[in-house]
C-alpha cells in the first residue's frame, strides 16, 4: 500500500473520480446484480489489475454498507456500484486493456465521496487488512 500521508490514511481527494460522465446515471438500479459471492469472485480475478487505490475503495464501500448507521440511500449506491463492478457488461467493457476499468473506479469513487461521512478509521483499517490479504 502506498502512503498517502504521515497518517497513512486518504483523504476525500484521494477519490475524486476523473470523469463524471463515466459515472452511470442512476447508480443504484445496478444493485440487484450485487452478491457478496460474486463481489469475491470478482475482487480475486481483478485485484492485481485495479491496483491498490481501487481496491480498497471498494472493501472501504463493502465495510460502510455493513454499518447500521448508513442511511438506506447510501446504502442503495453502495449496492449498485458494486452491482456495477460486478458485471462484466458496462459502459466500457471490462475486457478492453488499460481502460476497461475506468468506468468503474470512476463510479466507485464517485460514490466514496457520496458517502465520504462514513468512512470512519475503523473501516479504513478493516479495508486495508482485507486488501492485504487479497
Amino acid at each position: 500500500m502506498e502512503v498517502i500521508n504521515e497518517n497513512n490514511n486518504y483523504s476525500r481527494e484521494d477519490f475524486e473520480p476523473q470523469s463524471k460522465a463515466l459515472v452511470p446515471s442512476n447508480i443504484e438500479r445496478y444493485g440487484d446484480h450485487y452478491s457478496e459471492n460474486k463481489l469475491t469472485a470478482k475482487l480475486r480475478k481483478v485485484a492485481k489489475r485495479l491496483g491498490g487505490k481501487a481496491l480498497e475503495a471498494l472493501l472501504i464501500l463493502y465495510y460502510v454498507m455493513r454499518s447500521p448507521s448508513v442511511s438506506a440511500a447510501d446504502k442503495a449506491k453502495i449496492y449498485g456500484v458494486l452491482g456495477y463492478f460486478i458485471l462484466p457488461i458496462d459502459i466500457v467493457p471490462d475486457l478492453l486493456p488499460m481502460v476497461g476499468y475506468a468506468d468503474d473506479i470512476s463510479a466507485l469513487f464517485w460514490v466514496v465521496n457520496v458517502v465520504w461521512k462514513n468512512i470512519t478509521p475503523e473501516v479504513r483499517a478493516q479495508a486495508r487488512a482485507k486488501a492485504a490479504e487479497i
